[in-house]
């Protein structure tokens, strides 16, 4: 009973601008929103490539589809999706695993989330995309 008598008021910051969050917790957004893109572009990716291998013809134009930069772009962000999703996907198993759960060492471990997923993205991409 005592305990729900001192029960402290926190401080609430409904002005979203303004709030800053840590990097584990941006790397905790994105990894959701990644994770939404992934599943709901898959269906159409997957009807892409079905498409792209039913004849030499539609093989000619998806190739010139995915020719134009802008495209290359766009599939360029769609392999840091995945790169980034598979990445953090590590990071959190290790952290279920009890793994780097202090807060430098998760600190560390999305800095390093960031610069694996984002190196990938480019060795993938130079090597598919061009």
């Amino acid at each position: 009973m005592a305990e729900m008598a001192i029960k402290k008021r926190r401080p609430k910051n409904l002005d979203l601008p303004t709030i800053r969050l840590p990097l584990p917790g941006i790397l905790s957004i994105l990894h959701r929103i990644s994770g939404a893109a992934i599943f709901l572009l898959l269906p159409v990716l997957l009807w892409l490539f079905q498409s792209s291998l039913s004849s030499p013809e539609t093989f000619a134009t998806f190739r010139e589809v995915v020719g134009h930069p802008l495209v290359r772009i766009v599939l360029l962000g769609l392999i840091w999706f995945y790169m980034h999703h598979f990445c953090a996907g590590i990071r959190y198993l290790l952290l279920d695993l009890h793994k780097g759960v202090d807060l430098e060492s998760a600190r560390r471990s999305s800095k390093v989330v960031f610069a694996v997923s984002i190196a990938l993205t480019l060795i993938i991409g130079a090597r598919v995309l061009w």
